[in-house]
């Protein structure tokens, strides 16, 4: 089995693209980035997705008032966000959490459970690749979604060497900071899932 997720989207191309391609789950940003939308866009841009893909709302370091918003009005399937935000998040019934790491060492205590865990770059959104090394090791023990630089260029060595879960793209499908290729989009997908399938070495 392959996860892959599209985050980032900011227009209903993108989002058409996405689905089209068969991604299980679409990401809308609502920290500061270039690809921020408003929780009532975000709702309104995931309608053909509900049932079909998980919707996931990222944030980073979120208020309170921010996420009554997103709760309220884009009522997102999963929150990701970082770990160290979720001890201070009460989740509403139905929605599951994330947690994001951005390049922690891989003794780092990672939260427990069968939800996936997510490990990027030391910066979200921003292209940088994670540390392979250390994604590695998680996802021996965790269930993995990398992240972090990925595009349809890389995403197949990427999934030979860690192994993950899942596999999570932004910037790498982009024509332009913000706005979605679905080209890339399509060509991410059938890269990562051609990859997902080939025999681990």
């Amino acid at each position: 089995m392959a996860f892959i997720k599209v985050c980032g989207l900011t227009d209903t191309n993108a989002v058409e693209a996405a689905l089209r391609a068969g991604v299980d789950a679409i990401g809308f940003v609502f920290a500061p980035s270039v690809r921020r939308v408003e929780p009532a866009r975000a709702a309104a841009l995931a309608l053909p997705a509900r049932g079909r893909v998980k919707c996931v709302a990222v944030t980073l370091h979120p208020d309170a008032a921010l996420l009554a918003r997103i709760f309220a009005e884009f009522q997102p399937d999963v929150l990701q966000t970082d770990v160290t935000d979720l001890a201070d998040i009460t989740l509403p019934a139905g929605v599951t959490a994330w947690p994001v790491l951005h390049g922690a060492p891989a003794s780092q205590p990672v939260l427990q459970g069968e939800q996936p865990l997510l490990f990027e770059g030391p910066r979200s959104g921003t292209g940088q690749l994670a540390d392979w090394s250390i994604a590695r090791a998680l996802a021996v023990r965790h269930k993995l979604i990398l992240a972090g630089g990925l595009s349809p260029k890389n995403v197949a060595e990427g999934i030979a060497q860690v192994r993950p879960f899942g596999v999570d793209v932004s910037s790498g499908v982009e024509e332009m900071p913000g706005r979605k290729s679905p080209a890339l989009i399509e060509s991410f997908v059938k890269t990562a899932r051609a990859a997902f399938a080939a025999p681990s070495s």
